[in-house]
Formats: structure tokens, sequence, C-alpha cells
């Protein structure tokens, strides 16, 4: 089987990282920002108290506000919940990779929740990073 096959029947499963850090709606921008950092991560689902996706939050979504005088202003007060991007672009793990790559690029993201089909609570994370190794 060519790479190029192998490549074309991957399953978004197959790829992802399992076992998502994610955030709550109340976490501090702060706290968001020291998980990405500290994990070295360009983004975090954020799910409510059930553990069900509610956003996501990158890094971009951060530095959106230090690039805004009025958001930046409100730094210590502003919580995930403020500036995550909700909603939320999902795939399940039996979706193909090219139809996730679909996404991502149709919609300019550069990382889709994984969810389970069973509740739709995050199961993993499928980076664009992620992808890329499958080419390599």
């Amino acid at each position: 089987m060519s790479a190029r096959t192998l490549a074309d029947t991957l399953t978004v499963g197959e790829l992802m990282s399992r076992d998502p850090i994610v955030v709550w709606p109340d976490t501090p921008l702060s706290d968001v920002a020291a998980t990405l950092d500290r994990f070295e991560i360009g983004g975090v689902p954020v799910v409510d108290p059930d553990g069900f996706l509610v956003g996501v939050i990158s890094q971009l979504d951060l530095v959106r506000v230090r690039a805004s005088d009025e958001l930046w202003t409100d730094w210590d007060r502003l919580c995930a919940r403020h500036v995550m991007s909700d909603p939320t672009l999902t795939v399940t793990t039996d979706t193909p990779v090219s139809q996730a790559a679909q996404l991502m690029e149709t919609h300019r993201i550069h990382r889709l929740v994984v969810v389970s089909t069973d509740d739709e609570s995050p199961v993993g994370v499928l980076s664009a990073t992620d992808i890329v190794r499958s080419l390599a």
C-alpha cells in the first residue's frame, strides 16, 4: 500500500492526542495561558462541570486579548468563557482524517475536538501538527 493510500484511509482516532487537557468556563485567562505554556499546546477544550464541551480556547484567542486595549485592561477579570470559540467544530474517532483536514482548512482552525459518540464529551484533540506528522 502506498503512503498516499495509507494516509487517505487514516481516521481521526488513529492520529489524535487522547485524554485532552481541559479547562472550565470560569478558568482565569492567566491560568489558561499557564496551562498552554506548561503543556506546550496551542489550545484546549472548555468543558462544563459535567464534562460536556462548551468551547475551545487557543493561543490566538489570548493574543487577541493582548492586542485589544479594551480587553487587555480587563485581563485579571477575564475567564475562558469570555474569549473561547463557541460553537466548536467537532469530529468523532471514526471521521476520516481527510475530512477533518478539510474542516480545518475551510474554517481556518488549527485543531478539532474529538468527541464521544455517546455523550459528546471530549475524548481527544486532533491538531494540524498531528496531521503533518502523519505525512512525514
